[in-house]
């Protein structure tokens, strides 16, 4: 028999970590209550009595702050058969034998099982693997066994969902954030410490969840909006599955906070034409990001790309010149004759002072203009 499982505060609201605490402190007050009412029902009811025992014996395991192997283990000891848990988050599954051992024979289908709930999302799911028909009291022990996995893993678990607590994240890509800090907020975001997190820096009208989604669909992963970018933090990330539209740079370094730096980067570098910079391909063109402000615009390349800034054709065709390298190609891909655009960038090279034919005036050509794009990220 499955049931569906729900924590929830008696005003219909997720719970807190100090509200589980709080359920916890209250058990062992009512705990005699219970165990004089389990003796009044026992004399009326043996299921009842059953059933009284089961809510007892999973509230004192949330007493004493099990975690979820040892969770496990007392569930199969009072189920008398195997059962096993698995957090969607992880992906890892733990399975116990009725003597307290972990299982190792292949799993068999489960009897019965419930999914583990929590903030009105599904995190994982729990399972009994009794041979035969489910006993009498297994909905009960699945429903207090899914409620005491949701309450470890509030209590000690990485965070449950693909959006993350951002306070958490900027502790983990904060440079002046201290190893031993970072680790725990990388444990608590449900990172190993034997995997590098590479992060990305997004912008998009999608909402971040999904991006994050998109970006990692087969592992962990983790996203926080701040004031004006989204953070996704992964082991691995894949840029070709992200729909258009969607802005992103791509860090490199092995360090979350190096790779913070130069997915924040590599984002400045994106464009309409090139959506996803990956750090580890800009080379020395990463060296602009570091070029004052007030420096670049007093450069005559770059004030003279400023000019041409308010004709969009002209930006444009320079922009596909700069970026093929070829009259011809450039022409295929603005969709109009090699003569046009010959003419075009005869004019436009003539308000830059560049001889765009030349190889050295192409140069200069880019850099001006990946120069003039970085001020106005």
């Amino acid at each position: 028999m499955s049931a569906i499982l729900t924590v929830r505060t008696p005003h219909g609201h997720p719970p807190t970590v100090g509200h589980t605490h709080r359920i916890a402190h209250r058990s062992a007050l009512y705990a005699p209550v219970m165990e004089a009412l389990a003796a009044r029902l026992s004399q009326l009811d043996a299921q009842a009595e059953g059933a009284i025992r089961v809510v007892m014996f999973y509230d004192t395991l949330m007493r004493r702050r099990v975690d979820l192997p040892a969770l496990a283990r007392a569930s199969a000891g009072l189920a008398e058969c195997g059962v096993g848990m698995r957090l969607h988050g992880t992906g890892r599954a733990i399975r116990v034998s009725p003597d307290g051992r972990e299982a190792a024979a292949p799993p068999p289908p489960a009897s019965s099982s419930a999914p583990v709930t929590l903030d009105d999302e599904e995190i994982g799911t729990v399972w009994l693997e009794r041979p035969g028909p489910p006993g009498a009291l297994d909905a009960m022990l699945l429903d207090r066994f899914a409620i005491a996995a949701a309450a470890v893993v509030e209590r000690y678990g990485p965070a449950r969902t693909t959006m993350a607590d951002p306070a958490l994240v900027e502790l983990v890509i904060s440079a002046d954030s201290d190893e031993a800090a970072r680790a725990r907020a990388l444990r608590l975001l449900g990172f190993t410490a034997d995997l590098p997190v590479r992060v990305a820096a997004v912008r998009s009208g999608l909402p971040l969840d999904r991006i994050a989604g998109l970006l990692c669909p087969d592992r962990p992963v983790k996203a926080a909006p701040l004031p004006d970018v989204g953070v996704v933090l992964a082991t691995t990330l894949d840029p070709t599955r992200l729909p258009a539209g969607v802005r992103a740079g791509i860090g490199a370094a092995d360090t979350p906070d190096r790779s913070w730096s130069q997915a924040r980067t590599a984002l400045r570098f994106t464009t309409p034409r090139h959506p996803v910079v990956r750090h580890a391909d800009l080379g020395a063109l990463a060296l602009l990001a570091e070029v004052p402000q007030d420096a670049a615009r007093d450069n005559a390349d770059v004030a003279a790309i400023a000019r041409i800034a308010d004709s969009p054709d002209d930006l444009e065709t320079l922009d596909t010149y700069c970026a093929t390298g070829s009259l011809r190609r450039a022409a295929d891909c603005l969709h109009l004759h090699h003569s046009s655009v010959a003419r075009r960038l005869e004019q436009i090279g003539k308000t830059l002072g560049i001889e765009l034919t030349e190889p050295t005036g192409l140069v200069r050509a880019r850099l001006a203009l990946t120069a003039y794009r970085l001020l106005a990220d």
